[in-house]
C-alpha cells in the first residue's frame, strides 16, 4: 500500500507563516488560523512543508486504504491560497455565494480574502466539520 504523502508534522506553524513572503497572504494566513481554530476548536498544526491543518480524522475506504487527513486547512501558496474545504452537503450551494474563487476536487483556491465573504466561508467551514464527523465519527 503507497505511504501517505502529507502527515502531520511538529514544525512550526509562526515560523511557517512569518516566512510567508507576500505580505498579504501572510495577513491572511493569520486570519484563517483565527477563524479555523475558533471555529473547529482545534490549534493549528502543519501537515507536510506548507498545508496548516486543524484537527484530524481517521478514514477507511472499502477498497481498504486507510489513513489520517486534515479536518480542516489551508496553504498559503504562491498563486493562491488553498483551502482544504468541502462545505460539505451544502458545497455547491455555498460555493455560488462565496465570491470569487476556483475549485479543483475537494480544494478551493482564492487570490486573497478580500476576494471572498469569509462569513461564507465560515459556514462552508462549519458544514465541512459536520459532514466529516458524520463520515468518520472518530476525529481528533
Amino acid at each position: 500500500m503507497a505511504q501517505q504523502k502529507t502527515t502531520e508534522t511538529t514544525a512550526n506553524v509562526m515560523d511557517f507563516v512569518n516566512a510567508v513572503p507576500d505580505p498579504t497572504k501572510r495577513s491572511d494566513s493569520l486570519t484563517l488560523i483565527d477563524t479555523m481554530q475558533t471555529l473547529t476548536g482545534f490549534p493549528p498544526k502543519m501537515w507536510g512543508p506548507s498545508i496548516i491543518g486543524f484537527g484530524s480524522y481517521h478514514y477507511r475506504y472499502e477498497s481498504g486504504r486507510e489513513g489520517d487527513s486534515l479536518l480542516v486547512g489551508f496553504s498559503p501558496r504562491k498563486a493562491a491560497i488553498t483551502l482544504y474545504v468541502s462545505g460539505g452537503k451544502k458545497r455547491e450551494e455555498l460555493l455560488a455565494q462565496l465570491g470569487k474563487h476556483k475549485t479543483d476536487k475537494g480544494c478551493i483556491y482564492v487570490k486573497k480574502l478580500a476576494d471572498i465573504d469569509l462569513s461564507i466561508l465560515e459556514q462552508m467551514i462549519v458544514e465541512h466539520v459536520k459532514h466529516l464527523q458524520e463520515l468518520y465519527p472518530q476525529q481528533k
